[in-house]
């Protein structure tokens, strides 16, 4: 009998330990899109908002750390330039329709290491998901 009690005990723990060390995965940022994907800046600045969807609720929600930037044609544009918050606005003289960007980092890679995207339009691959929007300037 005392046999047996260990080895339920035994694999009582033993199932508790893999519980724990399964435990559930961090909340990882999947995919970002901007609002309004499309907008006419008409002289006037523009407020983009970035919302990410995750692996888990909440979700949808909006970002608040994200990295925002702007290109033309895949090349990094200074002729728009992007705030912290998403309020972009084209330089005088600027023409034509641009790309602006927004990433962040994903949980699932270890958290926001500050690294800078190779791809002058954004994160790059699956650790910084990006979302793009136009913006046309006058």
């Amino acid at each position: 009998m005392r046999k047996c009690v260990l080895s339920v005990s035994l694999l009582v723990v033993l199932a508790i330990a893999i519980t724990l060390a399964c435990g559930s995965s961090p909340r990882a940022l999947q995919t970002v899109t901007l609002s309004p994907a499309t907008a006419d800046a008409q002289g006037s600045p523009v407020q983009f908002t970035a919302s990410g969807y995750f692996n888990d609720q909440p979700s949808p929600a909006k970002l608040t750390a994200a990295n925002w930037g702007a290109c033309y044609q895949n090349q990094r544009a200074t002729a728009v330039s992007v705030s912290s918050s998403g309020l972009a606005q084209c330089a005088a003289g600027a023409v034509g329709t641009y790309t602006v960007w927004a990433w962040a980092q994903s949980a699932a890679c270890g958290g926001n290491n500050g690294e800078i995207p190779a791809n002058p339009c954004g994160g790059a691959g699956q650790c910084q998901p990006t979302g793009t929007a136009q913006l046309t300037c006058p």
